[in-house]
């Protein structure tokens, strides 16, 4: 049983605003882990043109019922017009890393 856990995929412009949204999502208790990925390509269509960019990657653990807040806050401090904010259930997750992880999100841990 995974609750509503689940997993955000997010971009940024360099490591230093990944790094600065990682920490954010952890110390308010929004993300029990935000993996930040190396630098990576991205392709995309943006006000009729065809754009390429490098950004980073950020995987952030939480749950469905705190990603409206996550949401809100990471558009708040993110340097895009348009954010790439993306939830996905978790299906399946060890019972361990479950109960850490939802450890880590309650406001008294």
């Amino acid at each position: 049983m995974t609750g509503d856990a689940i997993v955000v995929f997010m971009t940024a412009a360099n490591r230093d605003e990944a790094v600065r949204l990682a920490e954010m999502l952890v110390e308010k208790r929004l993300a029990a882990c935000v993996q930040i990925l190396p630098e990576m390509e991205s392709v995309y269509r943006w006000q009729g043109e065809v754009k390429r960019e490098r950004e980073i990657l950020l995987l952030a653990k939480t749950v469905a019922s705190r990603f409206d807040e996550l949401e809100s806050r990471v558009r708040a401090m993110h340097s895009y017009e348009t954010p790439e904010i993306i939830a996905v259930p978790v299906t399946d997750s060890s019972a361990p890393y479950l109960g850490w992880l939802l450890a880590e999100l309650r406001e008294n841990s």
